[in-house]
């Protein structure tokens, strides 16, 4: 790296925003602060009700505590590069979104299979439940969640920061290690193989955990009586959509990086490229604070507290 300290990537999906950059920093700007607002409202409210240190609200706050990290990471480097004259980034920083992107993306997809656990034992051995999540067991899921795909995409990243550069472009709106492969002065083979392969690592054991929770819910659901399933499955919703919210968007990103997407409109790229970092961080908050009863009712408390919603209107909210 000593000898590429100088060098700059172009990224080129910013001149399509030039005109209306100005707009579009203040858009990205508000989705930002609004984006650490929710999230730390929740982690908050949660924080200080005991009722509501659950293992589920434990895994919701490390959920919470990830998507600050990569969307303080990734949106005020891509404000500031939106702004600049000659939308140019240094090859330091461009190495170190890298490393910030894809430890946040996998960080969120382990801390989604571990919620998935959690409602596998929840729905199937309701009964156990608070002793097979003891705390004990709560620290080990944590800290899995956290230090695999630190410690996996750490081996990994140690090859991509041996690489030279010849080539300056870099076609998206954020740096991804595809691309700066692609960069090298060295063969790409090698290295795709190998991000192929790291992203088998980091999702089959993940998706595997999501495939056999929710096998083993569905299979139990089918003995229940209506009202019980509905009340079992009601649980899972919040933990559902911010699944497919996040593999939408992660199938975006990784489709495009790895085949060609001349076809398709740069605007519609950098809205797809956009997804995964803005929109989970966005909705996840509202869906697991507004989406979970308890929770709810606590978030409304607090308003009511400090006066920003009327006690009457916070009370037919609660009821619904």
């Amino acid at each position: 790296m000593d000898n590429t300290t100088a060098l700059t990537f172009t990224m080129t999906a910013y001149a399509v925003m030039e005109n209306h950059k100005h707009v579009l920093f203040t858009v990205f700007l508000l989705l930002y602060l609004i984006t650490i607002v929710l999230n730390s409202l929740l982690i908050t409210v949660i924080h200080q009700n005991k009722c509501l240190h659950q293992p589920m609200n434990v895994f919701t706050c490390m959920l919470s505590i990830n998507e600050m990290y990569g969307s303080s990471a990734l949106l005020p480097a891509i404000m500031s590069v939106l702004l600049s004259e000659t939308h140019e980034i240094p090859v330091k920083w461009c190495m170190a979104q890298v490393y910030f992107l894809h430890t946040y993306a996998s960080a969120e997809f382990s801390i989604l299979a571990v919620m998935g656990y959690d409602r596998y034992v929840a729905v199937c051995d309701p009964l156990l439940y608070h002793s097979i999540m003891s705390n004990s067991k709560i620290c080990k899921l944590v800290a899995l969640a956290a230090l695999y795909p630190m410690i996996v995409f750490g081996c990994f990243y140690s090859t991509t920061l041996q690489l030279s550069f010849c080539g300056k472009v870099m076609p998206k709106i954020y740096c991804v290690n595809m691309e700066l492969v692609k960069n090298s002065c060295s063969s790409a083979l090698y290295i795709s193989i190998l991000g192929l392969a790291l992203i088998m690592v980091l999702v089959m054991p993940q998706l595997l955990m999501i495939v056999f929770s929710y096998a083993q819910i569905s299979r139990v659901c089918q003995k229940l009586s209506r009202e019980s399933k509905s009340n079992a499955l009601r649980t899972c919703i919040p933990h559902l959509l911010s699944l497919l919210n996040y593999t939408i968007g992660s199938l975006f990103e990784i489709i495009q990086s790895r085949f060609n997407m001349s076809h398709v409109a740069v605007e519609a790229q950098i809205f797809l490229s956009l997804y995964f970092v803005i929109i989970p961080p966005f909705i996840n908050p509202v869906l697991y604070g507004l989406g979970t009863q308890l929770v709810r009712v606590h978030i409304l408390k607090l308003f009511i507290k400090c006066k920003i919603v009327p006690a009457k209107l916070a009370k037919v909210v609660i009821a619904s």
